[in-house]
């Protein structure tokens, strides 16, 4: 960003907007708290005796093979069959952004969430508790979509990165939140598991209460046409009169989104293909990193390791803390020190410590047994040390960097398919874990390792640096003058219906 756009583009930091930003990012509760809670209710005996009398049979046997207690497809599906409905839903919502806007949808990725809480607590029988799991998923979907798009359009651009990774940051303290209800109602006999799953309608209600009292972006209001709407709004989240520049900005952006008539179908234009690889690889990369494999099942993961339930729900707390706070420091980084620089100083962080979690797992564990306290210990602090290098780079930035590298006219479209993306690849993980960890035992951490390497020379050689870079100008600034992205660039029109 330049230190004219700087000047010309004015705006305060006022009460109205950051509410704004704090209730759109219950969002990102919503999801945190449900990644959290789905590991602690599926090491929770009652549940297990309930749902999974299989398991718990099998985790009974002190014979039983370390790294394959939890091995089983269907509790794995409670898990995963979020994401493949967060998958779907993921294309309607992108639907419903552009038609209905980006507050509206807010509101229903609420109302699916609250229903999927009553009806997976609810529950007595396996198929009532996936119909549960599905809409949540169906929430999770429209609200992965939406708040992101939100958080971006409405923040002042020298603030972008910071207000889109509130997102993130609620989604940890989701995690953190679970983590502790777990640890509470893990003491609950026999339904302290309903407990937990019923909870997870509290952010959905306020994420409800908050989509009334929003304001819709103005990137939203003009492109559907309303465009005195969409100056009055600009003013509301500027704080200030004069914004005229920055309005003239969007409506010369919408008008030329208004000649593409089949956004999806733009996507797969030879001049979108940086935009659209780098939105979807970010997705791969930020699941293939094994995040979502020890959140998910952080106390199922410190239970094979050789914690007692108790111990492995109170590490796992612990995690989440660390997970809370490290993404603080990503809101103050972000726009000081770019996006690269966090996604390669974290790439180092997590492959060394996802290498040394491999290597005394590999050396120290066997089939039976446990780890000894001290290297127990070891454990969990590389558990935390991967955590939080994941939470100011990789967990942020998955969210905040396709919200920003597309035109308006695809932004909406091209964020449905990186929300599919990491959907998919989530469903994948989330449904292949366990069996992973039976399978390859202490090597998964190098399966991981290897992802993460991977992830490190991608953000060095193919990544161009988005900060301070209006949305609407990442054509001009960035894909155009970049030496591997500029090739697609050539002998391509500037629009193109």
């Amino acid at each position: 960003m330049t230190s004219q756009e700087t000047e010309i583009f004015k705006s305060k930091v006022t009460v109205y907007v950051f509410a704004c930003w704090i209730l759109a990012a219950f969002g990102g509760l919503m999801f945190g708290y449900d990644v959290g809670i789905s590991g602690g209710v599926t090491g929770m005996d009652d549940f297990l005796i309930k749902f999974f009398p299989n398991v718990h049979e099998r985790k009974l046997h002190a014979a039983e093979s370390n790294f394959c207690k939890y091995d089983d497809q269907m509790l794995q599906l409670f898990t995963s069959s979020l994401y493949l409905a967060a998958l779907v839903s993921s294309f309607f919502a992108s639907k419903a952004c552009t038609v209905l806007g980006r507050k509206p949808t807010i509101l229903m990725a609420s109302a699916f969430f609250v229903a999927g809480a009553i009806v997976s607590s609810a529950a007595n029988v396996n198929w009532v508790l996936i119909l549960g799991r599905i809409l949540f998923g169906i929430g999770i979907g429209f609200g992965n979509e939406a708040v992101p798009l939100f958080l971006t359009e409405i923040a002042p651009i020298q603030h972008r990165g910071a207000v889109n990774i509130l997102f993130q940051l609620f989604v940890t303290i989701g995690i953190f939140i679970a983590n502790l209800v777990n640890y509470g109602t893990g003491k609950i006999h026999p339904h302290g598991w309903r407990i937990s799953l019923g909870l997870a309608a509290v952010p959905g209600l306020i994420l409800f209460i908050g989509s009334i009292v929003i304001t819709e972006t103005p990137p939203s209001l003009i492109e559907r046409g309303k465009e005195e709407q969409g100056k009055a709004a600009l003013k509301k989240i500027r704080g200030v009169e004069d914004v005229d520049a920055e309005y003239h900005q969007i409506v010369a952006a919408c008008e030329q989104g208004r000649q593409v008539k089949q956004p999806f179908k733009k996507l797969f234009k030879r001049s979108m293909f940086p935009a659209l690889f780098i939105s979807n690889i970010i997705q791969v990369f930020q699941q293939c990193t094994g995040i979502n494999a020890i959140m998910f099942y952080a106390p199922v993961l410190f239970q094979t390791l050789g914690f007692g339930s108790d111990a492995s729900l109170l590490s796992s707390v612990i995690t989440g803390l660390v997970n809370v706070g490290a993404t603080f420091v990503s809101i103050y980084l972000v726009d000081k020190v770019g996006r690269r620089k966090l996604l390669l100083q974290a790439s180092v962080q997590m492959l060394v410590s996802m290498v040394a979690i491999g290597a005394i797992l590999l050396v120290h564990l066997g089939d039976t047994g446990t780890l000894d306290r001290v290297w127990a210990a070891v454990v969990v602090i590389l558990v935390c040390t991967f955590v939080m290098s994941f939470a100011w780079s990789w967990g942020p930035m998955g969210w905040l960097i396709p919200s920003e590298i597309y035109p308006i006219e695809t932004r909406t479209a091209g964020f449905a398919l990186a929300v599919s993306t990491n959907m998919i690849f989530t469903f994948i993980i989330a449904q292949a874990f366990l069996s992973m960890l039976c399978h390859l035992k202490a090597y998964i951490f190098f399966f991981f390792a290897g992802w993460i390497l991977l992830m490190g020379l991608f953000a060095l050689l193919l990544l161009p640096e988005t900060k301070g870079v209006p949305i609407d100008l990442v054509e001009e600034r960035l894909w155009r003058q970049h030496p591997v992205w500029k090739r697609f660039f050539k002998n391509e029109e500037k629009v193109t219906a």
